[in-house]
């Protein structure tokens, strides 16, 4: 009995080593740890008894005072270690100092988790020595920890359940399968936190909001892949649930009745009037509405009867063209017809860019009426800086001659602007390029442009900073710095220390 007692105190550290790894496992786990605890600290208790019997006599001796310290020591580090990991499973943070927060979740990801209302569950099928499998994991457990108990997860192996995987319809390694309100949504290699965010929105939302891209008068084509298309915009609306249509306004004659938002992005040539009349008829049933009108000194024309039309919406498009020269633009090859915005307006579609810089190219400023028609309201979104100016000279542009004259308003200038009348909205830019393949995945265009279609869908919970890849930053030597860098660490101060040595040692027998 006495052997067996003593041997006891293996598996009781073994169990506490256990419980102190124990929040690294999945989640369903957590409820172990107390158990754990209390088997560890009894089974380590066991095997101390049959020492009690022995105590009176032998307590005075060195030995057993040296025993009792050791015990007391271990006792006290098992003691605090298991205190700070209860703390940190309980109490848990997280500090990423990564270059674009890659380990960390987006703001629109976490706002998404805490607002779930129905369950979500995550099935990840992964070999167990599939290299992504440690990533989704952490991925999950940062979707758990903001989700409020909505989101659970789990990692299966498909070789080992095969019959869960054919019950999924997984034919993949990589494959997720996230469950949440009788729906479901597959997404391969899902360790990319914006395609699981776009997954987790598809099985919460009900149905999809249908946007609605205005053709026939040159405005951006969406099935283009070129600089000047609108494939890019398309792609990324599909993603946060969206159904992107095109619309023959003119063949049409109205707005369809499913549109949540309708886009006119850049038009060449003015429309029509009864085109006006259906976006206003549109509007008087409280529509939502994004109109981008270029400038007409840069490649476009002037479209005189859509500016007539934004007019009754308190929002005047001047005819200029921003020009701004920033030496931060300057430093990463940007020119001066394409503005740096840092100033927003207090509004639902910029609250989240503080500090996110946009750029809007080949812009037009946009005014405002100073006193609106009674019941609508206009401000604007975005302001360039106070060296921006509205350059009206188009020969000095087309020289690049360009400069402040007296007759060219000064900055800040407005170059996009917000109009409500009752529940109808509009929401204008000073230009198409910014949602542009060129420029739209460049700083903080695409949050810009995707707050302000979930603002107009009324979706203002989609309204954030969006996922972004993990950015990769390689290191570039050339061959000087790469020989600096072999011979400083590996030969030069190798060299100092044993140099070091030898003087020492020479110098300790010199002295004897």
């Amino acid at each position: 009995m006495r052997r067996l007692l003593d041997w006891a105190f293996y598996p009781g550290i073994a169990v506490l080593a256990a419980a102190v790894a124990l929040p690294w496992a999945p989640p369903e786990y957590g409820r172990f740890w107390w158990p754990m605890v209390v088997a560890g600290v009894v089974l380590v208790a066991a095997s101390l008894l049959p020492r009690l019997a022995d105590a009176r006599a032998t307590l005075g001796g060195r030995t057993v005072r040296y025993g009792v310290n050791t015990v007391v020591a271990v006792l006290l580090v098992l003691g605090i270690a298991g205190l700070v990991e209860a703390l940190s499973y309980r109490h848990s943070a997280r500090l990423d100092l990564t270059e674009n927060r890659r380990h960390s979740l987006s703001p629109q990801t976490i706002q998404i988790l805490q607002k779930l209302q129905d369950p979500v569950n995550a099935v990840a099928f992964y070999r167990s020595d599939q290299p992504g499998k440690r990533v989704i994991e952490d991925l999950f457990k940062q979707y758990a920890r903001h989700s409020g108990g909505k989101f659970t997860w789990r990692t299966v192996d498909p070789d080992r359940e095969p019959t869960l995987a054919r019950g999924y319809g997984v034919e993949a390694y990589g494959t997720t399968v996230l469950e949440g309100k009788g729906r479901t949504e597959k997404v391969l290699d899902a360790d990319q936190e914006e395609k699981l965010t776009n997954a987790l929105v598809k099985v919460t939302r009900e149905g999809k909001r249908v946007v609605y891209l205005v053709q026939g008068h040159g405005e951006h084509d969406p099935a283009s892949t070129e600089r000047q298309g609108f494939s890019e915009a398309k792609a990324a609306m599909e993603r946060a649930n969206y159904e992107v249509k095109t619309l023959a306004l003119a063949r049409e004659g109205k707005v369809p009745d499913d549109a949540s938002v309708v886009v006119v992005a850049g038009p060449r040539n003015d429309y029509f009037p009864p085109e006006i009349d259906a976006l206003e008829t549109y509007l008087g049933r409280g529509g939502k509405l994004l109109v981008m009108v270029d400038p007409p000194l840069a490649r476009r024309a002037e479209t005189e009867t859509l500016r007539r039309f934004l007019n009754r919406w308190g929002v005047q498009p001047q005819d200029d063209l921003v020009i701004e020269v920033n030496p931060i633009g300057q430093l990463f090859g940007i020119g001066p017809q394409v503005p740096l915005v840092q100033q927003y307006e207090a509004h639902p579609i910029t609250r989240d860019l503080a500090g996110v810089t946009t750029l809007f190219p080949l812009t037009r400023s946009l005014a405002t009426l100073r006193t609106p028609p009674a019941g609508l309201s206009v401000q604007p979104l975005a302001r360039t800086s106070a060296d921006a100016w509205g350059e009206t000279d188009r020969q000095a542009l087309e020289k690049g001659q360009a400069k402040p004259d007296p007759q060219d308003v000064k900055g800040p200038l407005g170059l996009a602007v917000v109009a409500t009348r009752d529940k109808a909205r509009v929401v204008v830019y000073g230009t198409s390029e910014l949602a542009a393949n060129q420029y739209l995945n460049i700083q903080g265009n695409r949050d810009f442009f995707l707050n302000t279609v979930s603002w107009l869908a009324e979706e203002e919970d989609l309204i954030s900073i969006r996922p972004k890849d993990a950015r990769q930053t390689p290191v570039f030597l050339t061959s000087q710095q790469a020989q600096a860098v072999f011979w400083l660490p590996v030969v030069i101060l190798p060299a100092i220390a044993l140099v070091g040595g030898v003087v020492a040692v020479v110098r300790r027998r010199s002295a004897k």
